[in-house]
């Protein structure tokens, strides 16, 4: 069975290695161009080229694969299967309709639930308990195909999407594998989605970091969970960004983004609109993540303040 794999970031790299380690044969790779990165703007490979040049394993790179250059490049590779592990594009019907055994997608949440471009980051900011990975067929729709196999994972209250992202990439590509054992013989039998159960998970974006105090403090807490570590949330004291990494839900009452407390000793607690929230780890606009606790030493947070204000 000849395989192209298409993954660009961490969450694929498990999932092509697997892959390779298990035997199968590879075509070639697809992933997003290279990108500028950090404060030099050097251009970094993507984590899966990374890999698949240490495994000998021909590279491309396309802007939009469902491009005539890219449906040519997929074409004389002749793929038998095509696997996807958050590879960043839509796959067109031209492109679908290349491998005879279908094209399939290792996705990060239990579906129907979560289609979309941030499976993981939704899951913890509404709060679930459980996700885990589908694996499906692709077809022209947003994460609408039959489903080949899926495995559950348990979300700890605390856990952020950037640790659940590094538990379900392994869940990933062991799953992937068990899948790919069922096209042995042809295409592996897969069961339908109920589409009236669907729900979405649109692609963040930095804006949507901004923290609304008049939210209860479990709601923020998961939102600020779920934006850990892209796209992060924040707040504003005195007119300067303020990012908060991680926060604690409390009893209590208090004006929403007011200082409720504020000392080394106590923390720096602030007041949403059911509950309080206590700010765990924070970071300035040019310093480093550290322990609120921390913070305070050097900033001058007083109870009564108001956090939210732009200035």
């Amino acid at each position: 069975m000849r395989i192209v794999f298409m993954g660009t970031p961490d969450f694929a790299v498990p999932s092509l290695r697997a892959m390779a380690e298990g035997g199968y044969e590879i075509a070639g790779v697809f992933c997003q161009p290279d990108r500028p990165k950090g404060r030099g703007k050097k251009l970094q490979k993507p984590p899966v080229k990374v890999l698949a040049e240490e495994l000998g394993i021909p590279v491309y790179q396309f802007e939009r694969i469902r491009r005539p250059e890219g449906v040519e490049a997929l074409t004389y590779l002749a793929p038998d299967l095509v696997v996807t592990a958050a590879f960043g594009q839509i796959l067109s019907k031209s492109i679908l309709e290349i491998p005879p055994l279908g094209c399939i997608n290792v996705h990060g949440s239990l579906l129907p639930a979560y289609r979309g471009a941030a499976p993981i980051q939704w899951a913890v900011m509404n709060g679930e308990k459980e996700t885990g990975i589908t694996l499906m067929y692709m077809d022209v729709g947003v994460d609408t195909g039959d489903m080949i196999l899926q495995k559950h994972l348990e979300i700890g209250p605390d856990e952020t999407a950037g640790e659940l992202f590094d538990r379900l990439a392994p869940l990933g590509a062991q799953t992937l594998l068990e899948g790919l054992k069922l096209f042995e013989h042809g295409r592996a039998p897969a069961a339908a989605q109920d589409g009236t159960k669907a729900t979405l998970a649109p692609m963040l974006n930095k804006e949507m970091g901004e923290l609304d105090f008049s939210l209860s403090a479990a709601v923020l807490k998961n939102r600020i969970r779920g934006m850990n570590p892209w796209p992060g949330c924040y707040t504003y004291f005195e007119g300067q960004p303020l990012k908060i990494w991680r926060a604690e839900a409390l009893p209590g009452k208090g004006e929403p983004g007011r200082v409720i407390a504020a000392s080394p000793k106590e923390g720096l607690i602030v007041g949403a609109g059911e509950g309080c929230l206590k700010l765990v780890e924070v970071q300035g606009l040019s310093g480093k993540r550290m322990a609120a606790e921390a913070y305070l030493l050097g900033h001058a947070i007083r109870p009564g303040e108001v956090l939210g204000c732009h200035g």
